[in-house]
Order: structure tokens, then C-alpha cells, then sequence
């Protein structure tokens, strides 16, 4: 898979020497807090050498990148496309910064821009979709700042730390993301 290029990031492949890295957010839960419930039980060493292995041999549906530092390739997190709809082109994506020194600093933006050009463009894809928590303002922040829009509501259907919270459904389609990218250049 190629590397792809931005201004301070590079979307660049799984590898094994990304395993310490992400074994140190993955059961952090300053970091999974925000995340799928997949994160709400530990992970095990196999586990994260597994899905790593699954995805350096290419045995999943799900088509993701390690988000690395342009001039060291040193992880900063993960960005994927999963659920990918090849009949009515569209794809979820998903991301983590997963280490707390790199929270902050644009670098999630920057991924998703580069993102949203390889799936619009690479991958023909006409719509992108994701799902953020209501509490995670960061992250919805960042969405809206890409582009994306609200969509919808899953009113109080996520349970955490004894309160029920909105799970609220984000989309861009190629149209919008090529509007802004159009507006930018002029």
C-alpha cells in the first residue's frame, strides 16, 4: 500500500513495530473512553498482535493506516475505512490519536483530509460516515472542521460511568468535500 504524503503526517502502513505503541493506548482509558465499546474490555497481547498481523497480511475488510510522523514514520495513532459498501460507495471511518503528547496538535484533521481524498478520489467512494459521542466535543469539533455534517441522533443510547449519552451520526459526501477543497484553492 502506498504511503500517503501530507504536510506533517504520512498515512503509511501496519507494522509490527507499531504493536508497544498501540498496546499503550489500547487499554488506556484516557484514551478509549471516546471509543467503540470494543475498547470497554482489556486487550490482550495476542489480540493486538493479531489484528496487527491481520492487517500487514491484508485479511480484512477493514482498510486502515497508521498515522506517523512525516519525518520519522513514529506512530502517532490509526485511521480506517471498515464497512466498506462497494455497490453504494460509501465507508465508515474510524481514528485515534493514541498517544496523549500528539492530542491537540491537528494531526487528526490532517489525517482525515488525506483520508477523505484517497476515498473520494483512490477509491471512488461517494460518501463517508462516522459516529461520534456526544460527550467527545474534541473529536466532533474536528469532524465539523472536515466537513462532515450531523446527520442524525441515536438519542441516550450509549451507557457510560452511570449516564446515558446521544450517539450522534456525521457524513460528507464527495460533492461537499469537493466544494471546500474548490473554495480553499480560490
Amino acid at each position: 500500500m502506498p504511503h500517503i504524503i501530507g504536510e506533517r503526517i504520512v498515512l503509511r502502513e501496519y507494522r509490527l513495530e507499531d504493536i508497544p505503541d498501540i498496546r499503550k493506548w489500547v487499554n488506556d482509558p484516557e484514551i478509549t473512553y471516546g471509543l467503540s465499546d470494543v475498547f470497554i474490555y482489556p486487550h490482550s497481547q495476542f489480540s493486538s498482535e493479531s489484528f496487527v498481523q491481520m492487517m500487514i497480511d491484508g485479511n480484512s475488510e477493514i482498510k486502515g493506516f497508521i498515522i506517523a510522523h512525516k519525518d520519522t514514520l513514529d506512530y502517532i495513532g490509526q485511521l480506517d475505512l471498515f464497512k466498506i459498501n462497494w455497490v453504494n460507495r460509501h465507508a465508515t471511518l474510524g481514528i485515534v490519536i493514541g498517544r496523549d503528547g500528539d492530542l491537540g496538535k491537528g494531526y487528526g484533521r490532517e489525517a482525515i483530509r488525506l483520508i477523505q481524498k484517497f476515498a473520494f478520489h483512490a477509491l471512488n467512494l461517494h460518501r463517508l460516515e462516522l459516529e461520534v459521542y456526544a460527550f467527545n466535543e474534541r473529536a466532533y469539533r474536528c469532524y465539523l472542521a472536515c466537513g462532515f455534517k450531523e446527520e442524525g441522533r441515536l438519542r441516550e443510547k450509549l451507557f457510560r460511568e452511570g449516564q446515558y449519552y446521544d450517539i450522534i451520526q456525521m457524513g460528507i459526501l464527495r460533492s461537499e468535500y469537493e466544494a471546500a477543497e474548490q473554495a480553499k484553492e480560490s
